[in-house]
């Protein structure tokens, strides 16, 4: 990971996203926003080929992607100020990890939100090994799994799944008890 911006000038582009990028994403027919072109223009402006097999998840005609579609056009407005290593970190951040971050929240909450813009901020310069300026990559990973959204779900998970299996363990422990207690009930 390399140093890379102060993480209050990253969280200020995500504040000033402006609202064309917050319209209401092209899905069929509908929508204003055309997320594939912004990718294109996105990737072009950085110097990198445009590949059209990489625009396809950026188009959609099912409006259960409007949410991802709108989190990927601020992040697209986030990146335009970044430096991107590679073309791939920016389609693995704005495909596979944009979408993992709108399941947890809203698009707009990530610019109106202080807790979700540093969510994004920190998401998308960990996606492109970009360290906050002043932090060390021990600090960076401890701030990004604090603010999280897709952390806490996963730690609510495995703490369900903990609470499960201590909870069948005590039940086989009972019958463990009342089956002995049995057997030695019937010996005498």
């Amino acid at each position: 990971m390399i140093a890379g911006p102060p993480l209050e000038r990253v969280m200020r582009r995500i504040a000033e996203t402006p609202s064309e990028f917050l319209a209401e994403p092209r899905i069929g027919s509908a929508g204003t926003v055309h997320v594939a072109a912004l990718v294109a223009d996105l990737v072009r402006a950085a110097g990198f080929p445009v590949d059209r097999a990489a625009l396809i998840p950026f188009e959609s005609d099912r409006v259960d992607q409007r949410n991802r579609l709108s989190l990927a056009a601020v992040t697209i407005w986030l990146l335009a100020d970044l430096p991107a290593p590679t073309v791939e970190a920016m389609l693995t951040l704005l495909g596979e990890t944009i979408g993992d971050l709108a399941a947890t929240g809203q698009a707009r909450a990530f610019v109106e939100h202080a807790e979700r813009r540093e969510e994004l901020a920190r998401t998308a310069l960990a996606a492109l090994g970009l360290l906050p300026e002043g932090e060390d990559m021990r600090q960076a990973a401890d701030r990004l799994s604090a603010v999280s959204a897709s952390e806490r779900q996963r730690l609510i998970r495995a703490s369900r799944a903990a609470e499960d299996r201590a909870r069948q363990v005590r039940e086989a422990l009972v019958r463990k008890a009342a089956e002995e207690s049995a057997d030695k009930y019937t010996r005498e």
